[in-house]
């Protein structure tokens, strides 16, 4: 899908990935919908993105999508509005590093909620309207992680995991239907996500530096490939190849690696 004159939704638009994903569509858009729980972070953006597009209508809400029932408010909000949505950006997710076993509960269902529960309704709220108007393009980001179970990143991983197979799937649902899903798959990024998956007192664990790739490369990426109609996309060639690598490998291979690893 061509993505000039667009109406996107992008969710966690307060930092990171999604800053950036506003900043590179405020050219191309039309509407620009934002979405995060730090309002003065979305309306700093909502400044400057209009300073230098002034035609672009950008529109900010304020929501906690670990909160089913802001879910719920925001899904009316957009109704109410009458907004036409046509390209979906679910970025918003949590992360938590740490041994499952000492992981706290709440952050636990936060993550659900966020990664998996709130992508999943706001898909299935917008793509009935995307088929009818034989329209539109979802990009879910999800991660490398959700290629192979992660040990510190247990509930991470495998919420990624259901966010990259779902995606698939949706895709196979809706082909020739004029709507395309994509699973934006990055590896490590320069964004807040690190700081704010560790917790407190315990040790950093950084990737190494080259397989990391900016946040502008990422979405980049991202945009051309939902245009191209592609299904996965992984930014950067050194986690495209050790995940294709990855990938091949069978799971008794990957198990015994990861017991080695400790």
């Amino acid at each position: 899908m061509k993505l000039d004159g667009c109406t996107a939704l992008i969710t966690g638009a307060s930092a990171g990935l999604g800053r950036e994903f506003a900043r590179q569509l405020a050219g191309r858009a039309e509407t620009l919908l934002l979405v995060a729980r730090r309002k003065d972070r979305m309306e700093e953006l909502r400044a400057e993105l209009t300073r230098s597009f002034p035609r672009l209508n950008v529109q900010v809400f304020e929501s906690d999508l670990s909160r089913i029932e802001q879910v719920e408010q925001l899904g009316k909000e957009l109704e109410r509005d009458g907004l036409r949505i046509d390209f979906l950006i679910n970025n918003a997710g949590l992360g938590d590093r740490g041994h499952f076993a000492t992981a706290n509960p709440q952050r636990v269902q936060d993550m659900l909620l966020v990664n998996t529960v709130a992508l999943t309704a706001l898909t299935r709220r917008y793509l009935p309207a995307m088929i009818a108007q034989k329209r539109g393009a979802i990009l879910n980001v999800s991660s490398c992680a959700s290629f192979l179970p992660m040990k510190s990143f247990a509930v991470y991983a495998a919420t990624k995991a259901y966010v990259t197979s779902f995606s698939e799937a949706l895709r196979m649902e809706v082909a020739d239907s004029g709507v395309t899903v994509t699973a934006l798959c990055p590896g490590p990024v320069h964004t807040e996500f690190d700081d704010v998956a560790l917790r407190p007192n315990e040790p950093q664990q950084k990737a190494p530096e080259f397989t990391y790739v900016s946040a502008e490369q990422v979405v980049r990426h991202a945009l051309k490939g939902v245009e191209s109609g592609r299904p996965i996309i992984i930014p950067g060639f050194a986690m495209k190849l050790s995940m294709t690598i990855v990938r091949l490998m069978p799971a008794p291979f990957l198990r015994l690696t990861s017991r080695l690893a400790r």
